[in-house]
Order: structure tokens, then sequence, then C-alpha cells
């Protein structure tokens, strides 16, 4: 499979984000600052493709609404860590930048995914 035909692979897409936080996490200084905000980060950024994964194993449309409902709650919760990233480790701006656009765009799909299946 091309790379523009995963991108439309949700599944594949919000697994590929939690690696790559893992990696971008991974790289970055450890301080008393920064540790929470990778734990944090971390969290929230792995999240959203578990989330994805439960939704779409959903008993019911209520359950699919809500767990695609986290999904979304949890790519803006990323995108809250990676900017204090940009703050704590300003080094890395442009790589948190790219992490960030990309949980921007995860979060419009979930909002819309969210708002067509009322």
């Amino acid at each position: 499979m091309n790379q523009f035909a995963n991108n439309y692979d949700l599944e594949e897409r919000t697994a590929r984000f939690g690696e790559d936080v893992i990696m971008f996490c991974q790289k970055l200084r450890r301080d008393i600052i920064t540790q929470p905000l990778i734990s944090q980060l971390v969290r929230s950024g792995t999240s959203i493709g578990a989330n994805y994964m439960e939704a779409n194993a959903a008993s019911s449309k209520k359950d699919f609404r809500n767990k695609i409902f986290i999904c979304k709650k949890e790519a803006q919760e990323t995108k809250h860590w990676l900017r204090m990233i940009i703050v704590s480790v300003p080094e890395e701006k442009d790589n948190t930048r790219k992490l960030w656009k990309e949980a921007q765009e995860l979060t419009l799909i979930f909002q819309k995914i969210s708002s067509s299946s009322r």
C-alpha cells in the first residue's frame, strides 16, 4: 500500500502517529520539567489509536460515538502537551510542530466522524 492510501486508513494512521510520538519523546532531554510532559504526551498520543481500535469493535452506535469522541479529546490533549514541549524544549520546535499538525488533522477527522454519526 502506498503512503497516500495509508493516509485514509485511520487504524494505520493513528498507530503511526503513536509510534512517531514515542520516537520523538525518546529523543527529548529529560529533566524536572520535561519528564512529566513527555509522560503525558506519550499517554495521550498513543491513546488515540487505542481508542480508535475500540471504536471499531464497538458494541453499539452509542459506544462507537463515545469512543470516537474520546479519540478527538485525546488528539486535542496531545496538542496541548506538544505546545508545552515547544516551550520547554524550543530547539525541537520544528519536529514538535509536525506532530502538532498531525494531531490537529486527527482532531478534525474525529470531529467530522463524530458529527456524521449522529
